[in-house]
Formats: C-alpha cells, structure tokens, sequence
C-alpha cells in the first residue's frame, strides 16, 4: 500500500527513477481496485453489460491515468531509457511486450542521466 500511496504523492512527477517494487505494486493494486469497483458496478448497475464499462470503474481509470503514466516513465528512467518509449505501447502485441520487458529489467547500477539510483547503491 506504501507504494500506492507514494505513486499518488507524486502524481504528475515525470522527472527521477522508480524501482521495480514501485511499478509492479502500483499496477497490483490498479488491478486489485479495477477488478472490485468492476464487480461493483455490475452488482449495483452502474455499468454497461455489452460495452464493458462501468461509472466507478470509468472514473478511477481516470483518475490514476496521469500517475501509471508518470510511474511508468520513472521506471524507463531507472533502466536508463527515455519516456518515450512509452509510446512503443501504440504498436498492437509487441509494444506491450517490450514494455513488460523493460519493466521487469533491473535499475541501472549507480547513478544515471536521471538521477541516483533509488536502491541507494
């Protein structure tokens, strides 16, 4: 939950490094939270079956879109590539791969064009 809460503290921070712990319990808990305002909505009915969406899911999607973004370019950061490489994503299948595999990268040792390395080595 620290995690969380630190990615939210710095909500549009798009500057630095962010370990791999960061990213990775970031996302479980977005996906932790999705799955039950999902189920929410679908119990209450404040979704739409055949679209898929739902108003408190809607919601919270945007509402932690600038923080996943923010969080993600900080871990591009710790393996010393751009924030930019984000958009690799808008390539169907294989964006997402390369993303996953850069995520799941070790921080770069020491000291980068980023900043210190969060791991205090």
């Amino acid at each position: 939950m620290n995690w969380y809460i630190t990615v939210l503290k710095k909500y549009a921070v798009f500057s630095g490094r962010a370990r791999r712990s960061e990213y990775w319990f970031f996302v479980l808990f977005n996906i932790i939270v999705s799955f039950v305002l999902g189920f929410i909505d679908g119990f209450v009915g404040l979704g739409d079956p055949a679209a898929g969406v739902g108003l408190l899911s809607t919601v919270y999607a945007l509402a932690v879109l600038i923080p996943s973004i923010a969080v993600g370019v900080r871990r591009l950061h710790d393996t010393n590539r751009s924030g930019w490489w984000l958009l690799i994503s808008l390539i169907p299948l294989i964006g997402a791969i390369v993303l996953i595999v850069f995520f799941v990268l070790d921080s770069q040792p020491g000291e980068n064009r980023f900043g210190p390395n969060p791991k205090g080595m």
